[in-house]
Formats: C-alpha cells, sequence, structure tokens
C-alpha cells in the first residue's frame, strides 16, 4: 500500500508556485501522517457495519483521495466513473463497496485540521441516540469571510463556555456556534432516546412525548429539528435531526432544497453513509447543471461557485431586506473565503462534464491539483482563509467556457431533478402555449425515469428549446424561489415552537447583528469602488 503513495510537489515545473514554499515544507512534513491514514484505511471497511464505517468513512475518504489512479478507472477522475448516473438508485445501497467505485464521492469530504475535526467528532459521541450521518456546516467551521478585520469583529465574543483547545484555535479565540446535522433512521425513536438522556435540549414540546416531537419534525417545514444554544463537551452548537431518507429524497429530487442547498457548499462529513453519498453526488452534479444554465458561456471559477451557493439563498426569507436575517454579502462572503474547498468538492464533477472545460492556460497539468490548496489549510491549526495571493489563479480562479449546443442545453435541462424540472416545464408551457394535451405528452416523456436515478435521459426538441432561451437564467431563477420560499418560512416558523420563544428571539437577534455588519461592510466596500474611481 505504502509503495503507491504518491509523494507531495509543486504542481507544474516551470510555473510559478501556486502554493508558497513554505506551506511545501508542511506538507513534506506531514508526509507521513497521510501515510498513516493510508494504511489503516482500506476500502473493505467500508462493507462492514453501517455505524462502524460511518463513524470511520472520513478518514477512509481522505486516505482514497490520497492515492494515485487505477489503471482499472475508466475516467480521468475516479470520484465520477463513467456511466455511474445510469444507475444511481441510492435505495438499493447498504455498503460503501456498493457505489460505483472505491474513490466514488471523495470529493464531498473536504480537508480541514485533524485536530478539530476530532473535537467535533467527540461532540457526537455524546448522544447516545444513533446518529447515522452528520456534518457540521457553516461559519462555525469554515470561515465566511476573508476580510480579516471583519472576522475578527465578528469573532470578539466566544459563545462556547470550555471550548477544546482546537477549537479555540480554529475559530481564532472561539467566536461562531457550531451549526450539526445529524441523519436518523428513525425519528421518533431518535428522540425518545435523546429526549432521556437531554431533556433541556428541548422546549415545551418535550412535554408532548417524542410522537408529537417527530411529528413536528417531519410534517412541519423541510422535516428538520433543530436544537439551538446547546453546549456540549464545552463547545456551543446547533444541531439539526432530520430523517435520513428525507434527506436522500431532497438531494435528489429537490422538493425543499433545504438540505440539499446545504450540501451544495463546503460541508465537513463526519459520518457517511453510502446512500446519502451517492444521492448527494446527483445534488451536486445538478447544482452544475442549474449554474450553467444560468452562466454565459464564458464564465470564471467564482461566477460558477457564487452562482451556485446562491440557489439555498434564492427565496430564502432571512435573506428579505426587510426582515434583515441574513447578511447581505453571505454568499459572496462564502465563497471568497472557501474558493480552495469549493474546488475539492466540484472541479471532479466538472472534468466529467462533456459540456464544460477550462479554458485556461494556467490550469495546472498535474491531477489533484484542486485538492493541494485545501490540503495545505487543512495542515494550519486556524480556520482564517487563505490569503488571494496564495490561491491559484486568484481569487477569482480559472477561466471556463462551456458548449452551447442546443442538443447539450437540453440534455442539461432533462438531467434536472424531477420536480423541480417539472416546474421549469411549466414556465416555459405557458410561454410557448402549448394545449393542454401536447403538454401532457411532454410531461408524460419526461417521467419515464425512476426518481432515485438517471437513465441516460436525453433531451427532446422541447428541452432543447428552454435550453436556448435567452431568459432561462431567470426562468431557473423562478423555479429555485418556488422550491424554496414555502419549506424555509414554515421551517423558519416551526423553529419558534421547537427552539421555544427565549432562544427564538436570540437567534433572530443575532442574524439581525450579522446582517447590519453585513450592510457595514457591503457600504465600505462601496464607498472604496468611488474613492478609486
Amino acid at each position: 500500500m505504502l509503495s503507491t503513495f504518491r509523494p507531495i510537489r509543486p504542481l507544474v515545473a516551470g510555473r510559478s508556485s501556486p502554493i508558497p514554499s513554505f506551506y511545501y515544507s508542511r506538507l513534506r512534513s506531514t508526509e507521513s501522517l497521510l501515510r498513516q491514514h493510508v494504511t489503516r484505511s482500506s476500502y473493505s471497511s467500508s462493507s462492514s457495519s453501517s455505524t462502524q464505517s460511518s463513524s470511520n468513512s472520513s478518514d477512509a475518504s481522505t486516505a482514497a483521495s490520497s492515492r494515485p489512479q487505477s489503471s482499472a478507472a475508466s475516467t480521468p477522475n475516479q470520484t465520477m466513473p463513467e456511466g455511474w448516473e445510469d444507475n444511481a438508485d441510492y435505495s438499493q445501497i447498504t455498503a460503501f463497496s456498493q457505489l460505483p467505485h472505491r474513490y466514488f464521492g471523495t470529493n464531498q469530504h473536504i480537508k480541514i485540521n485533524e485536530d478539530f475535526k476530532e473535537a467535533m467528532r467527540q461532540v457526537l459521541w455524546q448522544f447516545r441516540a444513533p446518529i447515522r450521518y452528520a456534518f457540521a456546516y457553516g461559519s462555525g467551521v469554515f470561515t465566511q469571510s476573508s476580510n480579516q478585520s471583519a472576522a475578527s469583529v465578528a469573532q470578539s465574543f466566544s459563545p462556547h463556555p470550555h471550548p477544546p483547545e482546537a477549537v479555540t484555535k480554529w475559530q481564532e479565540g472561539g467566536g461562531k456556534i457550531i451549526d450539526f446535522i445529524f441523519g436518523v433512521s428513525h425519528t421518533e425513536h431518535w428522540h425518545s432516546t435523546n429526549m432521556r438522556q437531554n431533556p433541556h435540549h428541548y422546549s415545551f414540546l418535550k412535554s408532548l412525548g417524542s410522537y408529537t416531537v417527530s411529528k413536528v419534525q417531519d410534517s412541519i417545514g423541510a422535516g428538520v429539528y433543530f436544537n439551538p444554544y446547546i453546549t456540549v463537551n464545552g463547545v456551543m452548537i446547533k444541531y439539526g435531526v432530520v430523517n435520513i431518507d428525507t434527506i436522500c429524497r431532497d438531494l435528489s429530487e429537490w422538493n425543499t432544497l433545504y438540505i440539499a442547498g446545504r450540501l451544495q457548499k463546503p460541508v465537513k462529513i463526519l459520518r457517511d453513509d453510502p446512500r446519502v453519498r451517492l444521492a448527494n453526488q446527483i445534488n451536486l452534479m445538478a447544482a452544475v447543471r442549474t449554474a450553467l444554465l444560468m452562466l454565459p458561456e464564458n464564465f470564471t471559477e467564482r461566477q460558477l461557485y457564487t452562482t451556485i451557493a446562491g440557489i439555498s439563498y434564492m427565496g430564502d426569507p432571512r435573506m428579505n431586506p426587510r426582515f434583515g436575517g441574513e447578511n447581505p454579502r453571505k454568499v459572496a462572503n462564502i465563497v471568497d473565503a472557501q474558493l480552495p474547498s469549493f474546488r475539492q468538492l466540484y472541479v471532479p464533477l466538472i472534468e466529467n462534464l462533456p459540456n464544460v472545460d477550462f479554458n485556461d492556460s494556467r490550469v495546472p497539468a498535474d491531477q489533484g491539483w484542486e485538492k493541494e490548496a485545501a490540503i495545505a489549510n487543512a495542515l494550519s491549526s486556524s480556520g482564517k482563509a487563505i490569503p488571494a495571493d496564495d490561491i491559484i489563479g486568484g481569487l477569482d480562479g480559472f477561466k471556463l467556457q462551456q458548449d452551447m449546443d442546443p442538443k447539450r442545453r437540453g440534455n442539461m435541462v432533462r438531467r434536472l431533478p424531477k420536480g423541480f424540472r417539472q416546474k421549469l416545464y411549466w414556465n416555459y408551457q405557458k410561454k410557448f402555449q402549448i394545449p393542454g394535451s401536447a403538454f401532457d405528452k411532454v410531461i408524460e416523456e419526461a417521467t419515464d425515469e425512476d426518481s432515485m436515478s438517471i437513465k441516460r435521459r436525453e433531451g427532446g426538441d422541447f428541452e432543447r428549446r428552454i435550453g436556448t432561451q435567452e431568459d432561462i437564467p431567470e426562468a431557473v431563477g423562478d423555479c429555485i424561489k418556488k422550491t424554496i420560499s414555502w419549506p424555509s418560512t414554515s421551517q423558519s416558523i416551526k423553529g419558534i415552537l421547537t427552539a421555544g420563544p427565549t432562544r427564538s428571539w436570540k437567534y433572530l437577534q443575532e442574524k439581525r447583528q450579522k446582517s447590519k455588519l453585513g450592510k457595514a461592510q457591503k457600504e465600505g466596500e462601496q464607498e472604496a469602488k468611488k474613492k478609486e474611481e
């Protein structure tokens, strides 16, 4: 195993090094650590019991992504073997060994500092109720501002009573609540167990029993039950509980885009599940295709990732300036600070799509280049954003170009998630004034696939016509808003019940404060631009 380990080295000889030399010394110094990951992580372990495999899958994925390419690979990037979408039925997956390839979906495992990751894992182990799938997300895990002065203001107060040293270092003093999502198999059983162990986590709803709590979770909003402002292991967290089936359904069908939208941005998966990994790869591919439909022929990486990151905020009432619930620069801040992580997540997908390519001579020739900056950041004990000068291609990233051929565009439309695609069809049925009987035939032809897979779907005349419309960015955006608006609004209202009035008010006030800071930041940037002009 060790003989196949590929040492870390500068990307392309003769080119200016995209990462400073001191990063390489740190990378080389940890090569032995990565070798240990390779040694103790084997693919056979993924077919063991679901609890053991899910808790160790993050390490296994890290090791897999460090290994060189196998001659058995059918495509240049093994995270996406050719033809995997044609049989992507997550309902039949029970073990990682059943995934399309041993490296499949390893792009989803974003690299972060090992000590910080372990601190978050220790939080999970404090719950007796079984957690099948879990990820940490948000500004407590990945910085959402490349502006360090703005970040320091936001982090001036730590919510953590007694945080581990790794959390304090990663958060530069510890200024952010850490958000978690827990995927569980049986909602009522999970809450029953957790309410016995942690009754103080719940609002007044606990007095009505686990059955009522599970019904509130599954029946209102996006199917997530949040408990905010909870201290575990000295760390202040917010955790959301959601059924595994709900996660997979949203990832593959985009019926609410609540969980799917969060997983379209960098998150840290702490316990993995093979069904979710497969469904999430479908979700990520759909996010790229949706963004391509909204972008021009030529664009930059930053534009692509900004479009993708913005999907989950379209239609979200918290982004409405009248409510003042979110930072208006939230999407831009996320991409500016996390571009290397977006690369790790999406470059493997871009390289396997036939209708989009990097159109930039600066793109490194070495395979796996998209992971180098993320590895360097993971070796740091601080979660600060990598300086723009140290990012390959700069803050805008590399240039890309997509094929605007009607057939290619039509195929993208045809391969959008089923429920979301039908909303787009209805939009254009009105515009094209297609008679009801003719449109029924189109819908019938468009429902010949299983919602849990993509059976070699190709766009017909209707999809090609949609794909070439000048207003398709607006039409796609409208469908996103329709998908998100009601689930997000009702989920926010449900938060008053699940968190209780006091915690809900505290949460709202913190969001408003973030919104004010974002507006001040935006105004400052506008003034700076005026002075430059």
